[in-house]
């Protein structure tokens, strides 16, 4: 940063008046500085103020509270210590001078100006802009990606286009946003919730019947609970309408990799244990190690799938989904292909298996970005090794 010779202070009330309006001659007079170092502040902090220019653009910083940044900047404070001084949060300093030429080339003027471009109403929106980005926001979304999940991959699908970077804030707000038409309408439907506008979740209540023989979760192994073994399932029903069929669910919880049970014949006890049966004996012994299920009666034959599959199931508490979140997480994901209050048993086995590859397929924050099935294709080649 360059050395002055002028103190901090009086650096700082040469900017204070020109914000003020008023001119050299008369900050020259009230300071009792020279002309040139009059002319040298005002151009290191960025220029003289325009009149239009001297008004407050936003509810966190002020034009004063810019130029005392700037004073604390040159007499080499920290950014905590002026947020101190100026009795605001230090992220809000830090971000400010971050976005403004950081510590070396902070411009108190120059960052209102910043402020002021940024603040002026209506702005176009980057998905309005950026028709390129539109368009692959828009591929993505009809795959049923989330938001964050488009956002996270562009860096990697481009790495070199800085042109191809959006924030998942601003995809919801082009598909919530009214009447401004960056993304088609319809595309809100390919969100999980399926909402065109935001709303809060209402909170469930589960009921279940008491199954006999149940293992209780806490009887789980350890090595379940930390997802560092991997083996270990969670698994429920989705219902179609008036209860009428449904669709069965198991995710493995390392991975997240979903499998889909096809029920044609209903979801007795008898019919969800021989279709998880059938799926489990897929998986190689080391990838079945056991399951947990919420209170539904559609288990109560669990034990005799224990027998027939050896793999133990265990049962979470009353009213306690979030023992099984992995689960709940994906039955979420689910209801974007099999929708409330539909009927489910128009999907045939094939169908089944096409959504959950589909699934299978999008990349997971969870998993650092990579595919429940890439995943599991590690953990299965680690095995093999």
């Amino acid at each position: 940063m360059r050395q002055w010779k002028l103190p901090a202070v009086v650096r700082a009330q040469i900017v204070r008046l020109s914000m003020e309006g008023y001119s050299h001659a008369e900050i020259i007079e009230a300071t009792r500085v020279s002309a040139g170092s009059v002319v040298n502040v005002l151009r290191h902090a960025g220029g003289t103020l325009r009149r239009v220019e001297r008004v407050s653009v936003d509810g966190r910083l002020s034009l004063q509270d810019r130029t005392m940044i700037h004073a604390g900047l040159a007499a080499n404070d920290s950014g905590a210590v002026i947020a101190r001084q100026l009795g605001k949060h230090p992220s809000t300093i830090t971000r400010e001078i971050a976005a403004n030429g950081g510590r070396l080339g902070y411009q108190c003027l120059a960052a209102h100006r910043r402020a002021l471009k940024l603040s002026r109403r209506p702005q176009q929106m980057k998905l309005e802009a950026n028709s390129r980005l539109a368009r692959h926001v828009e591929s993505k979304l009809k795959l049923l990606w989330s938001p964050e999940q488009i956002a996270r991959t562009l860096v990697e699908e481009f790495p070199d286009d800085a042109e191809m970077r959006v924030s998942p804030e601003t995809i919801y707000l082009s598909l919530y946003v009214q009447g401004r038409g960056e993304l088609r309408k319809e595309l809100a439907a390919c969100l999980r919730t399926g909402r065109a506008v935001r709303q809060r979740r209402d909170q469930r209540n589960n009921t279940g019947a008491k199954i006999v023989g149940m293992i209780n979760i806490s009887e789980r192994p350890a090595e379940a609970a930390d997802r560092a073994v991997p083996g270990h399932w969670e698994g429920d029903l989705i219902i179609g309408a008036n209860g009428r069929s449904a669709i069965g669910t198991l995710v493995e919880r390392t991975s997240r990799f979903v499998m889909l049970l096809h029920l044609p014949n209903g979801h007795s006890a008898e019919e969800v244990a021989a279709a998880m049966a059938a799926k489990i004996s897929e998986l190689p012994a080391a990838l079945a190690r056991s399951i947990t299920w919420d209170q539904g009666t559609e288990l109560a034959r669990h034990r005799q799938f224990s027998v027939d599959t050896g793999v133990p199931v265990y049962f979470c508490d009353p009213h306690s989904p979030w023992q099984r979140g992995t689960n709940e997480n994906t039955n979420g994901l689910l209801r974007q292909y099999f929708p409330k209050s539909t009927d489910l048993g128009v999907h045939d086995a094939a169908h089944l298996d096409a959504v959950a590859e589909q699934l299978n397929a999008r990349p997971r924050k969870t998993l650092h970005w990579q595919t429940p099935a890439a995943t599991l294709a590690t953990i299965i080649d680690a095995i093999a090794a």
